[in-house]
């Protein structure tokens, strides 16, 4: 049986994420890892903080803070919070580790070596009142589009244009606010991908064919458009550095490789600091180098395709050593806010410490995961969040299990009853729950988790049909081992929703568990015979009445969320 390695495309490390991220990235990545290692999967998720790149020196400067300790808070700032939405890395590191920094300089080697690495002569910006060199993101000024006037040299992120620093007009340095600029020639190092064109098609070919049409789609129209070669190095104080055994020149003028040359190969990295917490038992190589029992999988937001589907696999494959390169790449178009970007810059859009202050992190998950942007982009409003809470948590789940267990108590004390035998009622149910569970197993292997999100809610409507068509409340009045037998039924598809649910609503599918005194509950997962026999907590079992599932989104709340956030106001142009 094949291993699965897991990644995530890594967040950078200026500021707290918005959902847009979490939903694009890391939490499908988390929904994908804790299902495999519930059906018995041997599973690694893998994530870290990106931290080099001006961003990063530039936030340090903003705070006055060295950037080596603004990483660090930063690191720990997110890692909080990802904790709080429950997401199961098996090691979340940081791409500034000596061993994201070792494994690049020996890519970077093996590529001069085998002639991918080019050392050329271009012109670049200087600022003569910092002394040095300006990479494109330390340089703003006017957009000469849309007339933005704190766009940066690479981009504008209000209009989207892709620029170049010499388009800006009033062009200023982005850390002594300068228009003291002039242009002067410098060398950098080149990763000559046009030479491997060729070989990443090939390799695309032969590996993305049953990628989704998002991910081969991008990754054709890169090869299409032709590959260029890419500076892979920057003038800035933080980074991997250039070898000085390798380059030497470079070296001593204090070239740091290009973050997105470095970010990918910290996979690998964060990979060797997770081994490196127990060498005895953990074998980082052995997930990453002549790896072929391992299938790996990459989730990432469509901005992410390009790198990981072109540049990353290019690297790989001009480095001329058997390291792993990805199986299928599960990318995500944009979850917007009310049709308009999300914002890290600008602070539009719910953010997920926000989110987490608001509510638990299963009403958070299951919305983005019911709701996520998979074939096309898709628009959080809180109107929408709060019906998906309202008719999935609440009235279909959470109601299930307290009406359940609320009425069982009542009737029958704190122990499952036993009641008459299972009938044909009982029988017919559990041929729906193996179907329906068939069902959410087959769109959770296909990575589609829209289409998972919807059988699981199935899966709990089917308790809830089956509830009002026996109505207990009802039986108990003239048969009341008919009525037992119902709740005790009821009771098994709780603990079954208890277990499969837990990709989706971890913390929710625990306390569900938690519920019943069962004295050796490890299951893992359902089978469809356990599904049709629905026989798994016996009766005698003690239980307890857990508290409310989740909560209803009121009218109130709704106008509190708009007010502080917005929402419904037409987004910027």
């Amino acid at each position: 049986m094949a291993r699965h390695l897991i990644t995530s495309a890594l967040p950078y490390i200026n500021g707290i994420k918005h959902l847009g991220n979490m939903v694009g990235s890391m939490l499908p990545a988390d929904v994908y890892a804790r299902y495999l290692r519930q059906t018995g999967r041997e599973t690694l998720y893998i994530c870290a903080t990106d931290e080099h790149g001006t961003p990063a020196e530039l936030g340090a400067k903003e705070l006055g803070l060295p950037v080596d300790e603004f990483c660090t808070k930063q690191h720990d700032a997110q890692k909080a919070i990802y904790d709080g939405f429950g997401l199961s890395f098996d090691y979340f590191g940081r791409s500034s580790s000596p061993e994201n920094r070792e494994i690049t300089q020996h890519f970077a080697r093996q590529l001069q070596k085998n002639g991918f690495i080019e050392e050329r002569s271009i012109r670049q910006v200087y600022s003569l009142a910092d002394g040095r060199f300006l990479p494109d993101r330390y340089i703003v000024g006017t957009c000469p589009h849309c007339g933005y006037d704190k766009a940066r040299g690479d981009q504008c992120e209000n209009c989207t244009r892709v620029l170049d620093p010499t388009d800006l007009i009033d062009a200023r340095s982005a850390i002594s606010g300068s228009s003291e600029l002039e242009v002067r020639e410098t060398k950098h190092l080149f990763l000559l991908q046009s030479k491997l064109q060729g070989e990443v098609e090939a390799w695309i070919d032969e590996h993305g064919k049953d990628w989704p049409v998002l991910a081969s789609s991008i990754a054709r129209k890169w090869l299409t458009e032709g590959l260029n070669d890419r500076a892979i190095t920057r003038d800035l104080d933080w980074g991997v550095p250039v070898p000085a055994d390798t380059w030497p020149e470079l070296a001593a003028e204090g070239k740091v490789f290009y973050v997105w040359f470095d970010a990918p190969i910290e996979y690998i990295g964060a990979t060797k600091e997770w081994a490196a917490q127990d060498p005895e038992n953990r074998d980082w190589k052995s997930w990453w180098y002549e790896a072929t029992d391992v299938r790996y999988t990459q989730f990432m937001g469509k901005d992410n395709v390009p790198f990981h589907t072109v540049m990353f696999p290019a690297t790989q494959l001009g480095v001329r050593e058997p390291w792993k390169k990805v199986d299928y790449v599960k990318a995500f178009n944009w979850l917007n806010y009310y049709g308009g970007k999300f914002s890290t810059s600008q602070k539009r859009g719910v953010f997920t410490h926000d989110a987490l202050e608001l509510l638990p992190a299963d009403y958070w998950r299951y919305f983005m995961m019911a709701n996520a942007p998979e074939s096309d982009d898709t628009s959080f409003t809180w109107e929408l969040f709060s019906a998906t809470v309202n008719k999935d948590l609440a009235d279909v789940l959470g109601n299930f299990v307290n009406r359940v267990l609320s009425f069982s108590k009542k009737r029958f004390g704190d122990t499952v009853p036993a009641g008459a035998e299972a009938g044909e009622a009982e029988a017919a149910l559990g041929r729906e729950i193996a179907q329906l569970l068939q069902e959410y197993e087959e769109h959770m292997e296909a990575m589609q988790f829209r289409k998972a999100a919807q059988a699981l809610r199935a899966l709990w409507s089917a308790g809830n049909a089956y509830l009002e068509t026996k109505a207990p409340w009802l039986e108990i009045k003239t048969d009341p081992e008919a009525a037992a037998l119902t709740l005790r039924t009821a009771m098994n598809l709780i603990h079954l929703y208890s277990v499969v649910s837990e990709p989706f609503i971890p913390a929710s599918s625990a306390a569900m568990r938690a519920a019943f005194a069962l004295a050796d509950d490890t299951k893992t997962w359902v089978t469809a015979d356990e599904a049709r026999s629905l026989s798994f907590v016996p009766a005698g079992t003690s239980f307890e009445v857990p508290p409310v599932l989740f909560a209803k989104i009121t009218e109130d709340d709704l106008a509190a969320y708009r007010e502080r956030f917005g929402g419904g106001e037409e987004p910027a142009a």
